[in-house]
């Protein structure tokens, strides 16, 4: 992995919001259309009741939780002073949860893999990322395959989860309720190891049908905070935000691919919609910042690299 010597600067701030669960209070807007929306077998009154009901994202974090985190970090930076890493090859271990065997059972095939690995080194490689398939195994088992994001989770990942703090370990599965996917952020890893990683729904990999999340951009978004990003959203218009001074604030998630949405007119800058962490649609995604470059680099040489 390249190495430089220097240490990204983070301000803690004390506001943060999470990623959004049902009844946030946000104002429905002119992107709304009012027609039903169904994921994965789950119909929602519209898009953006499907947005607001936090399915995009199961990562939930509470401000004080985020608080607490920025405070840590920041307190470990200032002792440890480490060379920060700028990129490299990370090792992946897909597992493939199935209810049996075909597609519409969850058991996608190698292709589909493939072109997950494909859309993640696309949207990393600019800032010295890769992703290397390092073993796929899968796995008949119905209450995994159901719980995965619940009851399963802890017995799912425990059994099946392989390398260190610095290997990528994403699962597929049918998570309830019309979640698209979680994940762990890299402060985490050090109290609970064996439930890192990311989760995904199985359909959202490129060519599944979980349209308009079956680019693959689900797993990006989900890597993304895997790497240490919160949502482009977070904090709304006011304070830090994301931790990440070249991501225009935001007051709300984005769904769809509005262009033009500035949902915080007092400050500078339209809504990143483009960015993968943002909630749009999978088409609409294609950038991370230098900014988050940055801190995702710091965050996996504070919390992966050699762990």
């Amino acid at each position: 992995m390249k190495i430089r010597n220097s240490i990204l600067a983070v301000v803690v701030i004390a506001v943060a919001i999470p990623c959004l669960a049902r009844d946030h209070g946000f104002p429905r807007n002119q992107w709304t259309d009012d027609t039903p929306f169904v994921v994965n077998g789950v119909e929602f009154d519209s898009q953006e009741d499907f947005i607001m009901s936090g399915r995009r994202c199961g990562s939930h974090l509470q401000p004080v939780e985020a608080e607490l985190m920025e405070i840590e970090f920041q307190r470990i930076l200032a002792e440890r002073g480490l060379a920060e890493v700028t990129g490299g090859t990370i090792n992946v271990y897909f597992h493939v949860i199935n209810n049996g065997s075909g597609i519409a059972n969850g058991d996608v095939p190698d292709s589909m893999i493939a072109a997950q690995m494909g859309v993640l080194n696309d949207a990393f490689a600019p800032w010295g990322w890769s992703f290397n398939l390092a073993a796929t195994d899968r796995t008949t088992n119905a209450a995994w395959y159901n719980g995965c994001y619940g009851s399963a989770e802890t017995a799912m990942k425990t059994a099946t989860r392989r390398g260190g703090a610095a290997d990528l370990n994403i699962w597929t599965c049918n998570p309830d309720g019309g979640i698209l996917g979680y994940a762990t952020f890299p402060s985490s890893y050090k109290r609970s190891p064996s439930r890192d990683g990311v989760v995904i729904l199985y359909s959202s990999l490129p060519g599944g049908s979980a349209a308009p999340y079956n680019l693959g951009d689900t797993a990006t978004h989900e890597v993304g905070h895997w790497m240490g990003l919160y949502h482009t959203f977070q904090g709304g218009c006011n304070g830090k935000g994301d931790y990440v001074a070249d991501t225009p604030p935001e007051k709300s998630p984005a769904f769809g691919c509005p262009t033009g949405r500035d949902s915080c007119t007092k400050k500078d800058g339209a809504d990143p919609i483009e960015n993968f962490m943002d909630y749009t649609d999978d088409a609409c995604m294609d950038r991370f910042t230098a900014g988050q470059d940055g801190r995702m680099d710091v965050q996996f040489t504070t919390y992966r690299l050699g762990q």
